[in-house]
C-alpha cells in the first residue's frame, strides 16, 4: 500500500490524533507502576514487535543504507529516547493535561530555532505564531497554574519543555536529511535502536524492573505500545504520503486538545481557565507557524 484514498487518510489521521492524545494519560498511569526508563523501554519493545508484523506484512522491511543511518540515530535518540523518557519523567509530577500542552510546543521551538541556525526563513506569520505560543507558555507556567514552590512540579515542567526542544532538534535535522529509504521503511530501525538504548540505560540505572503484574498494567502497556506508538507511527507515515504537510501540521494541533479531554475523562483532572487559554494560544501559534511554512514553500516554488 503506497498511498491512501482521501477518506482513508483522514480516518487514519484521526486515529493518530486520538492515539497520541490519550497516550499521555496512559503514560501518566504507567509511571505510577514503573520508573520512566522502564516505562519507555517496555513500551518500545511492544511497539517494536507490532511494527515488525505491520511492516513485514506490507513488505516494508529493508536494510538501511549508510546515508540513512544518521537520520535513524537522530529519530531514535532525540525523539524516541530522550523525548520519551523526559515526558515519562515529567508527567509523574504534572497533570497529563498540562504536560501535553507543554510537550506540543515543539513546532514553536522549530519556528524559533530553524531561522537562527540558518535552516529556515523567519516570516511574519511564523514570528507571530512563535510569539503567541510563547505567551501561551507563559500562561500555563504562571504561579496560578503551576506551583512554583513545589520543586518536583517545576522540574517536571522543565523536563517536558526540554523534551519538546529535543523533538524540535530532531525535526530540524530531518528536514535537512536526504532520504534514501522512506521514513516508513526506516521506522522499525529507529524503534530498534531506541529500544536497545532504553533497555540498557534502564538496566544500568534502575536494575531489573519491579512491578506487580496486573490486568490494568498489561492493558496500559498494550495500549501505549501497540496503539499509542506502533499503530500511530505507522499511520502517520502513511498519512504523510496522502495529506499535505500543512494539513497534517494543523491537524496535529488537535492532539493536545484530545489529551486535555482524555485527562479529564480518564484521570479526573480539572480543566482550569489558564489551561484553556494556554492551549488556545499555543494551538493558534502552531497554526500560524505552519501557515508561514506553507507561504515559504509557495514562494520557493514560484521562484523555481
Amino acid at each position: 500500500m503506497n498511498s491512501l484514498s482521501p477518506r482513508a487518510a483522514v480516518g487514519l489521521f484521526l486515529i493518530v490524533v486520538l492515539a497520541w492524545g490519550v497516550n499521555w494519560s496512559v503514560t501518566k498511569q504507567l509511571v505510577q507502576f514503573l520508573p520512566p526508563l522502564w516505562t519507555s523501554a517496555i513500551r518500545s519493545w511492544i511497539a517494536l514487535t507490532g511494527l515488525f508484523v505491520i511492516l513485514g506484512l506490507s513488505n516494508n522491511l529493508v536494510i538501511p543504507k549508510r546515508r540513512d543511518i544518521p537520520v535513524v540515530l537522530s529519530v531514535a535518540l532525540l525523539h524516541m529516547t530522550i523525548f520519551s523518557v523526559l515526558v515519562a519523567a515529567g508527567v509523574r509530577f504534572l497533570p497529563a493535561s498540562k504536560a501535553i500542552v507543554l510537550g506540543y510546543t515543539t513546532p514553536l521551538w522549530v519556528a524559533i530555532a530553524a531561522p537562527l541556525l540558518g535552516k529556515d526563513t523567519l516570516t511574519a506569520p511564523k514570528l507571530a505564531g512563535a510569539l503567541l505560543g510563547l505567551i501561551g507558555l507563559a500562561v500555563i507556567l504562571n504561579p496560578a497554574s503551576i506551583d512554583w514552590t513545589n520543586t518536583n512540579v517545576v522540574v517536571g515542567a522543565g523536563m517536558v519543555i526540554l523534551a519538546a526542544i529535543s523533538w524540535a532538534a530532531n525535526i530540524i535535522y530531518i528536514r535537512a536529511h536526504r532520504w534514501i529509504a522512506s521514513p516508513l521503511q526506516l521506522l522499525i530501525w529507529q524503534v530498534l535502536v531506541a529500544t536497545v538504548v532504553l533497555t540498557v540505560s534502564a538496566l544500568i540505572t534502575e536494575g531489573l524492573p519491579h512491578a506487580e503484574l496486573s490486568r490494568k498494567l498489561i492493558l496500559l502497556f498494550l495500549y501505549s505500545g501497540l496503539i499509542g506508538t506502533a499503530l500511530a507511527y505507522w499511520a502517520m507515515s502513511m498519512v504523510n504520503k496522502s495529506i499535505s504537510a500543512l494539513t497534517t501540521a494543523l491537524g496535529t494541533t488537535g492532539t493536545p486538545l484530545v489529551g486535555i479531554a482524555s485527562a479529564a475523562i480518564l484521570l479526573g483532572e480539572p480543566i482550569d481557565m489558564s489551561l484553556v487559554i494556554a492551549a488556545a494560544l499555543i494551538v493558534s501559534g502552531i497554526g500560524l507557524a505552519s501557515l508561514g511554512d506553507r507561504l515559504l514553500r509557495r514562494q520557493a516554488t514560484a521562484s523555481g
